[in-house]
Protein backbone atom coordinates (compact mmCIF):
# COMPACT_ATOMS: atom_id res chain seq x y z
CA UNK A 1 0.00 0.00 0.00
CA UNK A 2 0.99 3.66 -0.66
CA UNK A 3 1.88 4.35 3.19
CA UNK A 4 4.27 6.54 4.75
CA UNK A 5 4.26 3.92 7.38
CA UNK A 6 5.56 1.02 5.34
CA UNK A 7 7.96 3.50 3.08
CA UNK A 8 9.78 5.05 5.89
CA UNK A 9 9.98 2.68 8.49
CA UNK A 10 11.78 0.16 5.61
CA UNK A 11 14.22 1.53 3.90
CA UNK A 12 17.40 -0.45 2.77
CA UNK A 13 20.19 1.53 3.55
CA UNK A 14 23.20 -0.64 2.27
CA UNK A 15 24.48 1.28 -1.28
CA UNK A 16 25.88 -2.39 -2.37
CA UNK A 17 23.91 -5.18 -3.18
CA UNK A 18 23.00 -7.85 -0.04
CA UNK A 19 25.19 -11.22 -1.03
CA UNK A 20 25.41 -14.43 1.10
CA UNK A 21 28.63 -15.09 2.50
CA UNK A 22 30.01 -18.33 1.64
CA UNK A 23 33.18 -19.58 3.90
CA UNK A 24 36.54 -19.68 3.54
CA UNK A 25 37.91 -22.50 1.83
CA UNK A 26 34.28 -23.23 0.14
CA UNK A 27 34.39 -24.64 -3.19
CA UNK A 28 31.33 -22.48 -4.72
CA UNK A 29 32.74 -19.30 -3.44
CA UNK A 30 34.02 -18.31 -6.77
CA UNK A 31 31.22 -19.31 -8.48
CA UNK A 32 29.51 -16.18 -10.24
CA UNK A 33 25.91 -14.88 -8.91
CA UNK A 34 23.08 -14.06 -11.50
CA UNK A 35 23.89 -10.23 -12.64
CA UNK A 36 21.90 -7.72 -11.08
CA UNK A 37 19.35 -6.35 -12.57
CA UNK A 38 18.49 -3.18 -14.08
CA UNK A 39 15.09 -1.14 -13.19
CA UNK A 40 14.02 -0.56 -16.83
CA UNK A 41 14.82 -4.16 -17.98
CA UNK A 42 11.40 -4.72 -16.32
CA UNK A 43 9.19 -1.95 -16.46
CA UNK A 44 8.35 1.13 -18.69
CA UNK A 45 6.77 4.54 -18.74
CA UNK A 46 3.01 3.82 -19.86
CA UNK A 47 3.41 7.81 -21.33
CA UNK A 48 6.50 9.65 -22.47
CA UNK A 49 8.16 11.90 -19.92
CA UNK A 50 6.70 14.88 -21.20
CA UNK A 51 3.19 13.78 -20.51
CA UNK A 52 3.85 13.61 -17.05
CA UNK A 53 6.00 16.63 -17.00
CA UNK A 54 2.90 18.19 -18.22
CA UNK A 55 0.55 16.76 -15.13
CA UNK A 56 2.98 18.01 -12.65
CA UNK A 57 3.04 21.26 -14.45
CA UNK A 58 -1.13 21.13 -14.54
CA UNK A 59 -1.12 20.26 -10.86
CA UNK A 60 1.16 23.19 -9.29
CA UNK A 61 -1.52 25.81 -11.83
CA UNK A 62 -4.09 23.72 -9.94
CA UNK A 63 -2.26 24.79 -6.48
CA UNK A 64 -1.49 28.28 -7.81
CA UNK A 65 -1.51 30.83 -4.89
CA UNK A 66 -0.67 28.11 -2.34
CA UNK A 67 3.06 27.96 -0.55
CA UNK A 68 4.73 25.40 0.94
CA UNK A 69 4.93 21.96 -0.93
CA UNK A 70 3.02 19.37 -2.29
CA UNK A 71 4.01 15.36 -1.58
CA UNK A 72 2.73 11.76 -2.71
CA UNK A 73 3.92 8.81 -1.79
CA UNK A 74 4.56 5.54 -4.06
CA UNK A 75 3.47 1.99 -3.08
CA UNK A 76 5.87 0.04 -1.26
CA UNK A 77 5.85 -3.06 -3.87
CA UNK A 78 5.04 -5.84 -1.37
CA UNK A 79 2.41 -8.39 -2.83
CA UNK A 80 0.20 -11.51 -1.78
CA UNK A 81 -0.18 -12.53 -5.24
CA UNK A 82 -1.39 -10.05 -7.14
CA UNK A 83 0.90 -7.87 -9.92
CA UNK A 84 2.15 -4.57 -8.53
CA UNK A 85 0.06 -2.11 -8.91
CA UNK A 86 1.69 1.61 -8.47
CA UNK A 87 -0.28 4.47 -6.69
CA UNK A 88 -2.63 6.42 -8.59
CA UNK A 89 -1.26 9.63 -7.62
CA UNK A 90 2.06 8.71 -7.76
CA UNK A 91 2.04 6.90 -11.09
CA UNK A 92 -0.64 10.02 -12.25
CA UNK A 93 2.81 12.40 -11.72
CA UNK A 94 5.25 10.40 -12.56
CA UNK A 95 4.74 7.18 -14.73
CA UNK A 96 7.15 5.35 -12.44
CA UNK A 97 6.68 1.92 -10.80
CA UNK A 98 9.12 2.57 -7.85
CA UNK A 99 8.44 1.43 -4.33
CA UNK A 100 8.27 3.21 -1.19
CA UNK A 101 9.27 6.50 -2.83
CA UNK A 102 7.69 9.66 -2.96
CA UNK A 103 7.36 12.38 -5.31
CA UNK A 104 7.89 16.36 -3.66
CA UNK A 105 6.68 19.66 -5.64
CA UNK A 106 7.79 23.32 -4.78
CA UNK A 107 5.13 25.21 -4.76
CA UNK A 108 7.24 28.13 -4.83
CA UNK A 109 9.91 27.01 -7.32
CA UNK A 110 7.77 24.84 -9.23
CA UNK A 111 10.48 22.03 -8.94
CA UNK A 112 9.84 18.32 -8.60
CA UNK A 113 12.15 16.41 -6.59
CA UNK A 114 12.52 12.42 -6.53
CA UNK A 115 13.01 10.53 -2.89
CA UNK A 116 13.80 6.68 -3.88
CA UNK A 117 15.75 4.12 -2.14
CA UNK A 118 18.83 3.47 -3.27
CA UNK A 119 17.79 -0.37 -4.12
CA UNK A 120 14.83 -2.68 -4.72
CA UNK A 121 14.33 -4.85 -1.45
CA UNK A 122 11.86 -7.28 -3.09
CA UNK A 123 15.55 -8.25 -5.14
CA UNK A 124 17.24 -8.72 -2.53
CA UNK A 125 18.38 -12.21 -0.19
CA UNK A 126 21.24 -13.26 1.82
CA UNK A 127 20.14 -16.85 1.61
CA UNK A 128 19.15 -17.18 -2.30
CA UNK A 129 21.21 -14.80 -4.56
CA UNK A 130 21.04 -16.38 -7.73
CA UNK A 131 17.78 -15.83 -7.32
CA UNK A 132 17.59 -12.24 -5.78
CA UNK A 133 20.73 -10.76 -7.71
CA UNK A 134 19.77 -7.20 -6.22
CA UNK A 135 18.56 -4.52 -8.50
CA UNK A 136 19.32 -0.68 -8.11
CA UNK A 137 16.75 2.16 -7.70
CA UNK A 138 17.40 5.75 -7.05
CA UNK A 139 21.32 4.41 -7.93
CA UNK A 140 20.13 3.29 -11.21
CA UNK A 141 22.01 5.90 -13.65
CA UNK A 142 19.45 5.45 -16.65
CA UNK A 143 16.83 6.94 -13.65
CA UNK A 144 17.37 10.82 -14.37
CA UNK A 145 17.12 10.66 -18.31
CA UNK A 146 14.30 7.87 -18.21
CA UNK A 147 11.98 9.63 -15.93
CA UNK A 148 12.64 13.55 -16.56
CA UNK A 149 13.10 13.81 -13.51
CA UNK A 150 16.58 14.99 -12.34
CA UNK A 151 16.91 15.91 -8.82
CA UNK A 152 16.49 12.52 -7.53
CA UNK A 153 16.94 11.86 -3.57
CA UNK A 154 18.00 9.12 -1.15
CA UNK A 155 14.46 7.70 0.91
CA UNK A 156 16.19 8.25 3.88
CA UNK A 157 16.66 12.35 3.17
CA UNK A 158 12.68 12.30 3.14
CA UNK A 159 12.80 12.19 6.81
CA UNK A 160 14.82 14.89 7.30
CA UNK A 161 12.85 16.86 4.84
CA UNK A 162 9.80 16.25 7.05
CA UNK A 163 11.52 17.30 10.40
CA UNK A 164 12.57 20.58 8.90
CA UNK A 165 9.09 21.55 7.45
CA UNK A 166 7.85 20.66 10.92
CA UNK A 167 10.14 22.49 12.28
CA UNK A 168 10.05 25.86 10.20
CA UNK A 169 6.10 24.90 10.09
CA UNK A 170 6.29 24.50 5.85
CA UNK A 171 2.69 23.80 4.54
CA UNK A 172 2.97 20.26 3.09
CA UNK A 173 -0.25 19.77 0.68
CA UNK A 174 -1.11 15.96 0.20
CA UNK A 175 -4.42 14.16 -1.35
CA UNK A 176 -6.64 12.96 1.53
CA UNK A 177 -8.36 11.22 -0.48
CA UNK A 178 -11.34 12.90 -0.15
CA UNK A 179 -12.87 16.36 0.49
CA UNK A 180 -12.81 18.96 3.39
CA UNK A 181 -10.70 19.30 6.30
CA UNK A 182 -7.81 17.17 7.44
CA UNK A 183 -9.04 15.29 10.67
CA UNK A 184 -6.87 13.09 13.08
CA UNK A 185 -7.00 9.44 11.86
CA UNK A 186 -7.53 7.01 14.13
CA UNK A 187 -6.17 3.20 12.91
CA UNK A 188 -9.47 1.83 13.85
CA UNK A 189 -11.01 3.43 11.47
CA UNK A 190 -8.76 3.42 8.49
CA UNK A 191 -9.79 0.74 5.78
CA UNK A 192 -6.99 -1.67 4.53
CA UNK A 193 -7.69 -0.48 1.01
CA UNK A 194 -7.47 3.20 1.45
CA UNK A 195 -3.14 4.69 1.20
CA UNK A 196 -4.36 7.99 1.49
CA UNK A 197 -5.44 7.49 4.84
CA UNK A 198 -2.91 5.46 5.97
CA UNK A 199 -0.25 8.11 4.45
CA UNK A 200 -1.83 10.71 6.66
CA UNK A 201 -2.04 8.62 9.80
CA UNK A 202 1.70 8.17 9.38
CA UNK A 203 2.05 11.68 8.83
CA UNK A 204 0.11 12.81 11.86
CA UNK A 205 1.78 10.61 14.45
CA UNK A 206 5.19 10.73 13.53
CA UNK A 207 5.08 14.54 12.84
CA UNK A 208 2.40 15.96 15.00
CA UNK A 209 3.40 19.46 14.69
CA UNK A 210 3.41 19.41 10.68
CA UNK A 211 1.34 21.80 9.12
CA UNK A 212 -0.84 19.56 6.83
CA UNK A 213 -3.61 20.53 4.11
CA UNK A 214 -5.55 18.81 1.78
CA UNK A 215 -5.01 19.11 -1.93
CA UNK A 216 -7.45 16.51 -2.83
CA UNK A 217 -9.61 19.55 -4.72
CA UNK A 218 -6.53 19.92 -6.63
CA UNK A 219 -5.33 17.04 -7.76
CA UNK A 220 -9.35 16.01 -8.74
CA UNK A 221 -9.58 19.28 -11.21
CA UNK A 222 -6.80 18.17 -12.70
CA UNK A 223 -7.48 14.11 -13.16
CA UNK A 224 -11.23 14.61 -14.13
CA UNK A 225 -9.40 16.09 -17.74
CA UNK A 226 -8.01 13.04 -19.62
CA UNK A 227 -5.01 14.04 -21.81
CA UNK A 228 -5.57 12.38 -25.50
CA UNK A 229 -2.90 9.42 -24.34
CA UNK A 230 -5.10 9.24 -21.20
CA UNK A 231 -8.33 8.63 -23.37
CA UNK A 232 -6.91 6.26 -26.10
CA UNK A 233 -5.95 3.94 -23.23
CA UNK A 234 -9.22 4.35 -22.10
CA UNK A 235 -10.63 2.94 -25.32
CA UNK A 236 -8.32 0.06 -25.44
CA UNK A 237 -9.45 -0.96 -22.37
CA UNK A 238 -13.40 -0.27 -23.03
CA UNK A 239 -13.08 -2.37 -26.07
CA UNK A 240 -11.47 -5.32 -24.31
CA UNK A 241 -14.22 -5.18 -21.79
CA UNK A 242 -16.71 -4.93 -24.98
CA UNK A 243 -15.38 -7.48 -26.07
CA UNK A 244 -15.09 -10.03 -23.53
CA UNK A 245 -19.10 -9.24 -22.74
CA UNK A 246 -19.47 -10.39 -26.67
CA UNK A 247 -18.03 -13.76 -25.33
CA UNK A 248 -19.46 -14.11 -22.28
CA UNK A 249 -22.84 -13.40 -23.80
CA UNK A 250 -22.54 -15.98 -26.29
CA UNK A 251 -22.43 -18.75 -23.45
CA UNK A 252 -25.52 -17.59 -21.73
CA UNK A 253 -28.05 -20.18 -21.70
CA UNK A 254 -30.28 -22.31 -19.41
CA UNK A 255 -28.35 -24.34 -16.50
CA UNK A 256 -25.51 -21.98 -16.87
CA UNK A 257 -23.95 -20.29 -13.63
CA UNK A 258 -22.73 -17.05 -13.27
CA UNK A 259 -19.56 -18.42 -12.56
CA UNK A 260 -19.34 -19.61 -15.46
CA UNK A 261 -20.14 -16.26 -17.03
CA UNK A 262 -17.59 -14.79 -15.15
CA UNK A 263 -14.63 -17.47 -16.36
CA UNK A 264 -15.31 -16.73 -19.66
CA UNK A 265 -15.58 -12.97 -19.82
CA UNK A 266 -12.42 -12.44 -17.52
CA UNK A 267 -10.38 -14.83 -19.25
CA UNK A 268 -11.46 -12.76 -22.60
CA UNK A 269 -10.62 -9.83 -21.13
CA UNK A 270 -6.87 -11.18 -20.51
CA UNK A 271 -6.97 -12.30 -24.12
CA UNK A 272 -7.69 -8.73 -25.49
CA UNK A 273 -4.78 -7.34 -23.73
CA UNK A 274 -6.13 -6.79 -20.30
CA UNK A 275 -3.16 -6.85 -17.67
CA UNK A 276 -6.14 -6.74 -14.82
CA UNK A 277 -9.80 -6.83 -13.64
CA UNK A 278 -11.04 -3.55 -12.80
CA UNK A 279 -12.83 -4.59 -10.26
CA UNK A 280 -14.89 -8.06 -8.97
CA UNK A 281 -16.62 -8.91 -11.78
CA UNK A 282 -20.77 -8.65 -11.02
CA UNK A 283 -22.69 -10.70 -13.19
CA UNK A 284 -26.34 -11.68 -11.57
CA UNK A 285 -28.79 -13.18 -13.02
CA UNK A 286 -32.61 -13.73 -11.67
CA UNK A 287 -33.23 -12.84 -8.21
CA UNK A 288 -29.67 -12.20 -7.32
CA UNK A 289 -30.19 -9.12 -10.04
CA UNK A 290 -32.16 -7.45 -7.69
CA UNK A 291 -29.41 -7.05 -5.51
CA UNK A 292 -26.44 -4.87 -5.18
CA UNK A 293 -23.26 -6.18 -5.12
CA UNK A 294 -22.50 -5.57 -1.39
CA UNK A 295 -25.05 -7.88 -0.69
CA UNK A 296 -24.47 -10.62 -2.82
CA UNK A 297 -20.52 -10.31 -1.52
CA UNK A 298 -21.89 -11.44 1.72
CA UNK A 299 -22.38 -14.77 1.64
CA UNK A 300 -19.06 -17.11 -0.02
CA UNK A 301 -20.98 -19.03 -2.64
CA UNK A 302 -24.03 -16.56 -2.93
CA UNK A 303 -23.06 -15.10 -6.56
CA UNK A 304 -22.51 -18.78 -8.61
CA UNK A 305 -26.39 -19.39 -9.14
CA UNK A 306 -27.26 -21.42 -12.38
CA UNK A 307 -29.89 -19.22 -14.51
CA UNK A 308 -33.01 -20.44 -15.71
CA UNK A 309 -35.18 -19.46 -19.31
CA UNK A 310 -37.48 -16.57 -18.54
CA UNK A 311 -35.15 -15.05 -16.58
CA UNK A 312 -32.32 -12.03 -17.22
CA UNK A 313 -28.63 -11.64 -16.40
CA UNK A 314 -26.91 -8.52 -15.39
CA UNK A 315 -23.31 -7.64 -16.24
CA UNK A 316 -21.27 -5.10 -14.78
CA UNK A 317 -18.13 -5.69 -15.66
CA UNK A 318 -14.21 -3.95 -16.48
CA UNK A 319 -11.17 -4.82 -17.03
CA UNK A 320 -8.10 -2.83 -17.07
CA UNK A 321 -5.52 -2.07 -19.91
CA UNK A 322 -2.35 0.08 -19.05
CA UNK A 323 -3.67 1.15 -16.13
CA UNK A 324 -6.34 2.55 -17.03
CA UNK A 325 -10.10 1.11 -16.26
CA UNK A 326 -13.33 0.27 -18.00
CA UNK A 327 -17.02 -0.19 -16.59
CA UNK A 328 -19.23 -1.34 -18.66
CA UNK A 329 -23.19 -2.59 -17.69
CA UNK A 330 -25.43 -5.01 -20.27
CA UNK A 331 -28.58 -7.23 -19.40
CA UNK A 332 -29.41 -10.21 -21.65
CA UNK A 333 -32.34 -12.58 -21.64
CA UNK A 334 -31.09 -15.82 -20.64
CA UNK A 335 -33.52 -17.49 -23.56
CA UNK A 336 -32.17 -15.51 -25.83
CA UNK A 337 -34.58 -13.69 -26.29
CA UNK A 338 -36.65 -10.79 -24.03
CA UNK A 339 -40.04 -11.61 -22.36
CA UNK A 340 -42.68 -8.06 -24.01
CA UNK A 341 -42.58 -6.88 -20.23
CA UNK A 342 -38.88 -6.59 -19.64
CA UNK A 343 -38.16 -6.09 -23.32
CA UNK A 344 -40.73 -2.47 -22.01
CA UNK A 345 -38.45 -1.74 -19.20
CA UNK A 346 -35.23 -2.27 -20.92
CA UNK A 347 -36.76 0.26 -23.17
CA UNK A 348 -37.63 2.71 -20.44
CA UNK A 349 -34.41 2.58 -18.82
CA UNK A 350 -32.13 2.73 -21.82
CA UNK A 351 -34.16 6.15 -22.44
CA UNK A 352 -33.38 7.28 -18.86
CA UNK A 353 -29.55 6.88 -20.02
CA UNK A 354 -30.05 8.30 -23.31
CA UNK A 355 -31.88 11.34 -22.36
CA UNK A 356 -28.19 12.15 -19.78
CA UNK A 357 -26.42 11.11 -22.84
CA UNK A 358 -27.84 13.55 -25.20
CA UNK A 359 -27.75 16.44 -22.50
CA UNK A 360 -23.82 16.01 -22.17
CA UNK A 361 -21.55 18.87 -23.12
CA UNK A 362 -19.06 21.41 -21.95
CA UNK A 363 -20.69 23.60 -19.17
CA UNK A 364 -23.45 21.27 -18.06
CA UNK A 365 -23.48 20.17 -14.38
CA UNK A 366 -24.25 16.43 -12.89
CA UNK A 367 -26.84 18.25 -11.06
CA UNK A 368 -28.49 19.57 -14.45
CA UNK A 369 -28.00 16.04 -15.58
CA UNK A 370 -29.92 15.16 -12.28
CA UNK A 371 -32.46 17.06 -13.26
CA UNK A 372 -32.92 15.88 -16.88
CA UNK A 373 -32.72 12.22 -15.81
CA UNK A 374 -35.55 12.52 -13.32
CA UNK A 375 -37.78 14.11 -16.21
CA UNK A 376 -37.15 11.24 -18.31
CA UNK A 377 -38.18 8.44 -15.81
CA UNK A 378 -42.14 7.87 -16.29
CA UNK A 379 -43.90 8.56 -12.87
CA UNK A 380 -45.15 4.69 -12.50
CA UNK A 381 -41.29 4.07 -12.19
CA UNK A 382 -39.83 6.82 -10.10
CA UNK A 383 -39.71 4.57 -7.20
CA UNK A 384 -37.89 1.60 -8.79
CA UNK A 385 -34.91 3.83 -10.58
CA UNK A 386 -31.81 4.75 -8.68
CA UNK A 387 -30.15 7.63 -10.22
CA UNK A 388 -28.76 9.76 -7.84
CA UNK A 389 -25.43 9.88 -7.32
CA UNK A 390 -25.74 6.46 -8.96
CA UNK A 391 -26.27 7.60 -12.50
CA UNK A 392 -22.71 8.03 -12.63
CA UNK A 393 -19.20 7.94 -11.97
CA UNK A 394 -15.83 9.56 -13.49
CA UNK A 395 -13.33 6.88 -14.17
CA UNK A 396 -10.08 7.01 -15.30
CA UNK A 397 -7.10 5.15 -13.22
CA UNK A 398 -9.57 3.51 -11.44
CA UNK A 399 -13.57 3.47 -11.56
CA UNK A 400 -13.52 5.88 -9.04
CA UNK A 401 -11.34 9.18 -9.72
CA UNK A 402 -11.74 11.96 -7.67
CA UNK A 403 -13.69 14.07 -8.68
CA UNK A 404 -15.60 17.20 -7.92
CA UNK A 405 -19.74 17.06 -8.40
CA UNK A 406 -20.21 20.48 -8.73
CA UNK A 407 -17.77 21.19 -11.06
CA UNK A 408 -19.28 22.23 -14.62
CA UNK A 409 -18.44 19.27 -17.27
CA UNK A 410 -15.15 19.90 -19.06
CA UNK A 411 -13.83 18.53 -22.79
CA UNK A 412 -11.93 15.11 -21.67
CA UNK A 413 -14.06 13.64 -18.56
CA UNK A 414 -15.00 10.36 -18.72
CA UNK A 415 -17.78 9.14 -17.07
CA UNK A 416 -20.73 6.65 -16.67
CA UNK A 417 -23.90 6.75 -16.93
CA UNK A 418 -25.34 3.76 -15.33
CA UNK A 419 -29.43 4.34 -14.29
CA UNK A 420 -30.84 1.25 -12.76
CA UNK A 421 -33.94 0.00 -12.16
CA UNK A 422 -34.60 -2.77 -9.18
CA UNK A 423 -38.16 -3.81 -8.86
CA UNK A 424 -38.56 -6.06 -6.16
CA UNK A 425 -42.35 -6.19 -6.60
CA UNK A 426 -42.34 -7.34 -10.29
CA UNK A 427 -39.14 -9.31 -9.53
CA UNK A 428 -37.26 -7.38 -12.47
CA UNK A 429 -34.23 -5.49 -13.08
CA UNK A 430 -32.82 -3.94 -15.57
CA UNK A 431 -29.47 -2.25 -16.03
CA UNK A 432 -27.20 -0.52 -18.67
CA UNK A 433 -24.17 1.41 -18.57
CA UNK A 434 -21.93 3.20 -20.96
CA UNK A 435 -18.07 5.11 -20.48
CA UNK A 436 -19.24 8.81 -21.78
CA UNK A 437 -16.66 11.09 -22.89
CA UNK A 438 -16.91 14.95 -22.56
CA UNK A 439 -16.05 16.28 -26.09
CA UNK A 440 -15.56 20.20 -27.28
CA UNK A 441 -19.23 20.30 -28.88
CA UNK A 442 -21.19 17.16 -26.63
CA UNK A 443 -19.95 13.64 -26.14
CA UNK A 444 -18.83 10.55 -27.42
CA UNK A 445 -19.82 7.12 -26.70
CA UNK A 446 -16.62 5.30 -25.43
CA UNK A 447 -18.86 1.92 -25.19
CA UNK A 448 -20.86 2.44 -28.63
CA UNK A 449 -19.46 -1.23 -29.99
CA UNK A 450 -21.86 -2.59 -28.30
CA UNK A 451 -25.64 -2.57 -28.63
CA UNK A 452 -27.82 -1.11 -26.08
CA UNK A 453 -31.50 -2.16 -27.21
CA UNK A 454 -33.37 -4.94 -26.91
CA UNK A 455 -32.71 -6.30 -30.28
CA UNK A 456 -29.14 -5.36 -30.57
CA UNK A 457 -28.44 -7.53 -27.45
CA UNK A 458 -30.45 -10.46 -28.73
CA UNK A 459 -28.50 -10.70 -31.60
CA UNK A 460 -25.25 -10.64 -29.84
CA UNK A 461 -25.93 -13.86 -27.56
CA UNK A 462 -25.84 -15.59 -31.03
CA UNK A 463 -23.17 -17.63 -31.46
CA UNK A 464 -22.67 -16.23 -34.96
CA UNK A 465 -23.92 -12.58 -34.23
CA UNK A 466 -22.56 -9.22 -34.85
Amino acid sequence: MASLLALLTFVPSAAAPLRAQTPEGDPTADTPTTPEERFFDWTRLPFPPAEYEARRGALLEALSGEVGVFLVTSAHGLSHGDTFRQSEDFLYLTGLELPGSALVLDLSRGAPTLFVPDRDFRFESLSRPNDFPGRRLGLDPELPTRSGLSDIRPMTDLRTALVDWEERGVTVHINAGRRGEIRHVVTSLIPDWDPALLSLYHLQNTYPRLRLRNAYDAVARVRMVKTPREVEAMRRSARATQGAIRAAARRVRDGVTERQLEATFEGACKENGAQRIAFASIIKSGPNSLWPWRVLASHYDRRNRAMHDGEMVIFDVGCEVDYYVSDVGRTFPVSGRFTPTQRRILRMEVAVADAIIEAVRPGITFAELQEIADAAIPEEHRRFMQTGLFFGHHIGLSTGDPNLPDLPLAPGMVFTVEPWYYNHEAHISVFTEDEILVTEDGAELLTDALPRTAEGLERVMLRDGS
